[in-house]
């Protein structure tokens, strides 16, 4: 294959690379892999692969234009919306010019004045127009009624209607290599946050800029804003991180060292480019242990010292633990938490929230003296599954300072006993079966809240295999045994930890009892008969139990999740005006349909699926005796 030559700024280096492949799919010229030097000057071989055109019906793009266009106050973006409430300003696809040359698109809503404002920026690459990824893909909008918002806002990000009838600027850009963006689509890293601190610099330079840049948003969004922040813009004044991981290897792809790349691959599928796309899914597969290219995938918390207002839950997933955990470590002296009940979207799109975060950037962009600062530092939601959630409970730190943390030893008869047990006992299971699992449950004799980091420390065997990759779950049962459903989504509350065994070996610097931290630098496969302790971090919950409710620990082999669990991103059929953004409603206008097809994608041969499991054999777990397996929890004794 000829080699062509290209000019790439990688991680803050100016390279010159071939982009020859030697991958299967390199006659096509569908992957390629691209040498990439880090910031700590290692070199890493990264794959790089091609996602949808940007003329895919899934991709969704709006027409890429240069143009001023004013939004008219009463005119809607489609039907159903919320009509805008003001005269907005629309600049669209403007050029922004990156430190290396590289050129990116941002359009930008504004108010239709001479005045200098403050600016929201919401970074991501799912498309500045509708795009790969939309409220209306998600079943019931997962709460959010259509008339909430104006449908100018991008997927999980601020709507320009209503901080613009606040005197706000708001930037979409499409990052690096999205849609018409020039270059090549990185996943976060030091390369993406260089790139969000340059569009930031240049927005504060703008005439309409009073300097002061917030950002905001969920998801990729927020991942984003830990890690551009972590770069320490000048013009950076605040964020608001909405849920968002800090450590890709450890919180997402792979988690307990379980290399799973069935999400991102699912989101890698939405991903429009003219260009390449960094194949994370193909990273995570064939870079299964912590090397240079996951330690630049670590948000730099430590510089972060604007203000902060984080909000978090205890259910989702893919950012539960490093939404705690950017909140902790961020040594601001402004930083606030809130702990909500329901989903990110949900919450991020409620008025009060809007309002809530409106009163930060407010103070902090705006310069506006309205006691913001005397707001809770935290504000926690505690679950109560089958009775009344606490929903906003004032708090001065997290975790709790007054937690009492205690074990529940695993005991015969599947028990969990404040007592260790004093004779050896073995649960196990064989992992090729329907419903393959050991569980063990405690009853509460009085009202009893958990709240914050649990561990389970176990003993483990493995016959028939040299390796165990478990799943654990700690959930609430009702007074019969029965699951609680959540009364939204119909499915059981977890929380939840992972492990591959054979990566197993701590940190003992930044482990504690609670909260076991995996170096992830080595595997120790397992010898035929040996016994060996692990312990299995489980991310932060805050549950209610009462007297004569049940804890309900269950190990298990871990089992990959399937696609069916992940939203069915660019099946909604959108419809928007052809020309002029928005229209007025019962105006007779030409109208354009974009999605409609959730199942399309660039180059099914190129998909990654998630490795085979190392479960083989019988699993075998021993407590009792010398083998103290506990579960490590967190008691709040009341105030």
């Amino acid at each position: 294959m000829k080699k062509t030559l290209r000019n790439i700024l990688c991680l803050g280096t100016l390279l010159t690379i071939g982009t020859a492949a030697p991958s299967a799919l390199a006659a096509e010229n569908v992957e390629i892999t691209l040498p990439q030097t880090m910031e700590n000057d290692d070199t890493v071989e990264v794959y790089y692969r091609k996602g949808l055109p940007v003329t895919a019906a899934r991709a969704r793009a709006g027409e890429f234009k240069r143009e001023t266009i004013m939004l008219k106050k009463g005119s809607i973006r489609k039907e159903g919306a919320k009509p805008l409430s003001c005269d907005i300003l629309l600049e669209k696809d403007v050029p922004v010019t990156l430190r290396d040359g590289t050129i990116i698109y941002t359009d930008v809503f504004r108010p239709v004045d001479e005045k200098q404002h403050p600016a929201i920026m919401a970074w991501s690459p799912y498309g500045k127009e509708i795009g790969g990824q939309w409220l209306d893909d998600v079943p019931g909008r997962s709460g959010v009624p259509k008339e909430a918002t104006s449908g100018l806002e991008k997927f999980e990000a601020p709507d320009p209607d209503y901080w613009v009838a606040h005197g706000y600027a708001i930037i979409n850009p499409d990052s690096r290599g999205a849609y018409h963006s020039e270059g090549n689509l990185n996943y976060w890293g030091s390369q993406n946050a260089k790139d969000g601190y340059d569009t930031i610099e240049w927005a504060a330079k703008q005439p309409w800029s009073n300097g002061k840049i917030g950002m905001s948003g969920n998801s990729w969004l927020t991942v984003s804003q830990w890690f551009i922040a972590g770069e320490q813009p000048p013009h950076l004044a605040a964020i608001a991180p909405w849920e968002g991981f800090v450590d890709h290897f450890r919180e997402t792809a792979n988690r307990g060292g379980i290399p799973n790349p069935v999400f991102p691959e699912a989101i890698f599928e939405t991903f429009a480019s003219e260009n390449y796309i960094e194949d994370q899914p193909r990273m995570i597969i064939t870079h299964t242990l912590m090397d240079a290219y996951w330690q630049d995938k670590i948000a730099k918390l430590e510089n972060i010292h604007i203000p902060a207002y984080v909000v978090a839950s205890y259910t989702n997933p893919v950012h539960t633990h490093g939404t705690f955990a950017g909140f902790r470590q961020i040594p601001s002296k402004n930083k606030w938490l809130r702990v909500h009940n329901t989903n990110e979207w949900y919450d991020y799109y409620q008025p009060e929230h809007v309002e809530d975060l409106r009163k930060f950037f407010d103070h902090y962009l705006n310069g506006i003296d309205n006691d913001w600062e005397k707001t809770p530092r935290v504000r926690l939601s505690v679950l109560d599954p089958g009775h009344q959630d606490v929903v906003d409970r004032v708090e001065k730190e997290f975790p709790l300072a007054r937690t009492q943390y205690k074990k529940m030893y695993l005991t015969e008869n599947h028990n969990l006993s404040w007592q260790p047990a004093q004779r050896e006992g073995t649960a196990e299971y064989p992992v090729n079966t329907n419903n393959a699992a050991q569980s063990f449950d405690f009853t509460f004799n009085q009202d009893t809240e958990l709240t914050g980091y649990m561990n389970l420390h176990m003993y483990v065997e493995a016959q028939g295999a040299n390796d165990m990759e478990l799943h654990v779950t700690v959930q609430k049962l009702d007074a019969q045994g029965h699951e609680i459903l959540d009364a939204v989504t119909h499915q059981p509350i977890l929380a939840e930890g992972y492990l591959r065994v054979s990566q197993r070996a701590l940190d003992p610097q930044k482990s504690t009892p609670s909260e076991p931290f995996l170096k992830h630098d080595h595997e120790a496969l397992l010898q035929k008969g040996e016994i060996v302790p692990v312990e299995i971090g489980i991310w932060p919950m805050g549950m209610k139990y009462h007297a004569g409710e049940k804890l309900h620990l269950t190990i298990a082999p871990y089992q990959p999740p399937t696609k069916e669990s992940i939203p069915p991103f660019g099946s909604a059929k959108i419809t928007v005006a052809k020309d002029g953004y928005t229209y007025m409603p019962n105006e007779k206008t030409a109208m354009k349909t974009m999605g409609g097809n959730a199942d399309e994608i660039a180059h099914p041969e190129a998909v990654v699926k998630a490795p085979a499991t190392r479960n083989k054999g019988q699993h075998i777990i021993h407590f009792g005796g010398q083998y103290d397996s506990y579960l490590f929890v967190p008691v709040i004794p009341n105030k």
